[in-house]
């Protein structure tokens, strides 16, 4: 990107907006103010991050140091728990033992599948709520968007997830998408489906004011010709029929 300039009296001025913040201009044109002193805050709490991610990583590699030589783990754990179970129980045959924490296992876990249950039926209420709610709130959809709201989430949805009970957007290459407007931070919902559809092979055929392009879609009947562009797609049922073909060709 490119800080954008103006001329005045033969002078060059970096232009800014009416916050006073300098303006800069991306390889695809879109322009974002840059608010150094927010970037100079994200910066320093990422390098917190990773100073601490880096401890972490040294403390675990320092405790792992106790188990080398240890080729299987497995193995050793079985052995350990054996052991273990001739400590405890020495007149108790060990595969007794086995037998009973194994029927303790099970009680519990029946006891607690209930709760299991109603934790993810919650679980995917909230995603349905947080990415579909996404969908049907956004103001991008409603503003530039020329298809169904259900046809852009069927195309979309599953580049959103759910992380710590925030909404997080990844690319097609699986990276999480960062916003332009705030650098460092996770795009919001709106920016990163902005992103997502500004990389779209066929954005042409789902935004406001554009044709798509290519040969026409068969129809539900043998060789009969169907709409060539959306927007000849007279109903909803049209509209999908084409979306799917557009995308069986991506």
């Amino acid at each position: 990107m490119k800080l954008k300039t103006v001329t005045v009296d033969n002078k060059t001025y970096a232009e800014v907006n009416e916050q006073g913040l300098p303006i800069y201009v991306h390889d695809d044109g879109k322009e974002v103010a840059h608010d150094a002193a927010q970037t100079v805050a994200t910066i320093s709490r990422l390098n917190g991050e990773a100073k601490t991610n880096r401890e972490r990583y040294e403390k675990a590699e320092s405790t792992l140091k106790a188990f080398e030589g240890i080729e299987d783990p497995a193995a050793a754990k079985k052995a350990l728990e054996t052991l273990k179970n001739f400590d405890d129980k020495k007149l108790v045959d060990a595969g007794e033992v086995e037998k009973i924490k194994l029927e303790a296992i099970k009680a519990v876990e029946d006891k607690y599948a209930p709760i299991v249950q109603e934790r993810d039926a919650f679980q995917t209420q909230l995603h349905n709520e947080l990415i579909g709610g996404g969908f049907a709130r956004s103001k991008y959809i409603q503003e530039n968007i020329a298809v169904p709201v259900d046809m852009i989430q069927a195309t979309f949805g599953k580049n959103f997830q759910i992380e710590n009970g925030k909404v997080v957007a990844v690319g097609v290459d699986g990276q999480k998408i960062y916003s332009r407007t705030r650098p460092g931070e996770i795009a919001d919902f709106d920016e990163a489906l902005e992103t997502l559809v500004g990389g779209y092979q066929h954005k042409d055929s789902i935004l406001k004011g554009s044709q798509a392009g290519g040969a026409g879609f068969q129809g539900g009947g043998g060789n009969k010709s169907g709409p060539k562009s959306l927007a000849e797609c007279k109903t909803k049922e049209e509209k999908i029929a084409y979306m799917k073909q557009v995308g069986e060709k991506a």
